[in-house]
This record gives C-alpha cells, sequence and structure tokens, in this order.
C-alpha cells in the first residue's frame, strides 16, 4: 500500500451497534449461516457504508436512495471487485434491507431491479474418476512408505472419502458428529446451507474407512463428539481440511488450485455421467434450486462431446 493511501477506518461503534449487530445475530442464530458467510455479508455492508458516507448520502438514509444512486455504486465497485464479488455483495445487501423492512426500520428496498453486469459461467472443474482414484490413493501410499503415521493416514483417508462420497460441502464434513452418521445404512444427516438438513448416502468405502479410523483412532466415540478430529483431538477445522488436500494433490501431480469443493463437483458429475436423476442429484447436494444443479449437466453433456470427438469416425 502507498504511504500516502490513508488507512482503512473501522466503522463507527454507533453504526455496527444500531445497523450490523441485529442482522448479523439474526444470520447466525436464525439463518446457521457459517463464519464464512457472515465475513463475506460484512464485508459488503462495510464496503455499502463507506461508500454511502463519501458519497454524503448515509445521513439521507437508505430509504432515500434511488435508482440513480444505486447504479452509480454498482459502476464505482465494479472498478474495486470482480463481477461474482459484486452480484454476492448486491445479494447479501438485498438480504440485508430485507431485514431492516419485515423490522419496520426501512420502507423501501432500493437495490431491487438493479441491473448487475452479466456473469460468465465457467463449467465447474472436477476430477475424472482415474483421477480420484490417485487422489484417494495417496494416503495409504504415505503410509506404505511412512511418510505419515496411522493415524494421520486413516484421518486424510476419512476426509476424502467422505467429501467424495457423501458429495459434501467442506463445512458440513467439518461439522460432523458421530450422531448424525448412521453406520447401519451408511447414510449421514447433514445441516446444509439455509439450516436446511438432508441425508447423504456415504458409500461403503467412506464408511468402512471411517469406521477403521474410529475403532483406532478416536478417543472420544460419544455421539457428541466430532467425527473429524486433530492429532489433539480436536475437531478438525475447515482451513486444515484445505491444506491436507494440497497435500494429496501435490502427490497426485494433480493440479493444486483444486479445492474440496472440487471433488463435491466431481460426486455430481461422476453420478450424472452414470445416468442419475438430476433431482435426485439436486436432494443428494442439498441444492435450493434445480438450475443449481443443471451446471453439471453441461460437464456431463461435455464430457460426452469429448468422448465423441475421440471415438466416432464421422466426429
Amino acid at each position: 500500500m502507498s504511504s500516502n493511501t490513508p488507512p482503512i477506518q473501522p466503522l463507527p461503534d454507533t453504526v455496527l451497534t444500531e445497523w450490523w449487530q441485529p442482522f448479523a445475530e439474526y444470520l447466525s442464530k436464525e439463518r446457521r449461516y457459517s463464519k464464512n458467510t457472515l465475513r463475506n455479508y460484512r464485508q459488503a455492508f462495510e464496503d455499502f457504508y463507506r461508500w454511502l458516507k463519501e458519497a454524503e448520502l448515509w445521513e439521507k438514509g437508505i430509504d432515500a436512495l434511488d435508482s440513480r444512486d444505486m447504479r452509480d455504486f454498482v459502476i464505482e465497485a465494479q472498478q474495486r471487485y470482480s463481477r461474482r464479488t459484486l452480484h454476492n455483495h448486491v445479494s447479501a445487501l438485498r438480504a440485508y434491507v430485507k431485514y431492516w423492512m419485515l423490522q419496520g426500520k426501512l420502507r423501501r428496498n432500493p437495490f431491487v431491479g438493479i441491473p448487475l453486469p452479466k456473469l460468465d459461467k465457467p463449467l465447474p472443474k472436477f476430477l475424472t474418476e482415474a483421477q480420484m482414484k490417485k487422489l484417494l490413493m495417496g494416503p495409504q501410499k504415505l503410509l506404505d512408505n511412512e511418510s505419515i503415521d496411522a493415524f494421520t493416514a486413516w484421518r486424510d483417508r476419512s476426509v476424502m472419502e467422505l467429501l467424495y462420497g457423501g458429495g459434501l460441502r467442506v463445512s458440513e464434513l467439518a461439522g460432523l458428529n458421530y450422531s448424525a452418521i448412521d453406520f447401519g445404512s451408511g447414510v449421514a444427516r447433514v445441516m446444509g446451507k439455509g439450516n436446511r438438513a438432508r441425508l447423504c448416502p456415504l458409500g461403503k468405502v467412506a464408511i468402512a474407512v471411517l469406521q477403521r479410523f474410529r475403532e483406532n483412532h478416536a478417543r472420544d466415540k460419544s455421539p457428541d463428539a466430532p467425527v473429524l478430529i486433530t492429532a489433539r483431538f480436536q475437531r478438525l477445522p475447515v482451513r486444515q481440511v484445505q491444506l491436507l488436500l494440497k497435500r494429496y494433490l501435490l502427490l497426485a501431480e494433480l493440479p493444486l488450485d483444486l479445492t474440496p469443493h472440487k471433488l463435491r463437483h466431481s460426486y455430481a458429475t461422476h453420478l450424472l455421467n452414470a445416468g442419475a436423476d438430476l433431482r435426485l442429484v439436486q436432494e443428494l447436494l442439498g441444492h435450493a434450486q434445480l438450475t443449481t444443479t443443471q451446471i453439471y449437466t453441461h460437464v456431463s453433456v461435455a464430457r460426452l462431446q469429448e468422448v465423441y470427438a475421440k471415438a466416432h469416425p464421422r466426429a
């Protein structure tokens, strides 16, 4: 940062207390949003507040903003954020204003109908079945050559088998307790986005690996105990899941920019490639809208076209 650039000042306590904290508690306690989502919503609010102060619009009140003000905000924000981030910020601000309208503190939502730049729709990255198999073999490979201990190998294998076998989000994985898993049926009850619960079949392999880890390495096997733990027997944080995946991506000679969420993409793509019904995959992933799931059909079609192009003599 240039020495001439003034530091970003924190928001006044009065603004945070009156205009942010009640909304944050609503998101956390009633909607049960993750810490990451709360952080993103707060960033959107703070960015909007600072823009209003600089434009001398905060004192007028959000109710007084018109479509021209909102267009100015969007145009200025495009210079600092990607299109995806801008869309996410505006979505957060729409929810913010809607909350205060329900509380009777605001009368109208100036963000409704505001045009936003179109988003590119890149196909989600995923691993092929062969790549996935190579990745999942990583912990056993490191255990065999004594690069890691048995606890780490079986814990890490459990992480990746659950991400891929159940199509879990990394936050859902980290939050799993033993009470959520029926080892007999091989199904987990997962609390997903928007406090929506769903049932996730985990697969025979994932259940077998997890049972082995639980029997040999878990100190606490009670229903309220976390499924995945650190070497100090604490709940495994999301960040550590992300880091351990990098280790096995490197070992499998796969791109290091692949995240735990890409294992979820792989799960969905492999199901559809094998003929699974789109609405069933929607239920398994916990998507509120079918349109969110439909992007994976594009991946499957792209894969079919690739196979056709390579195999058909008239392609």
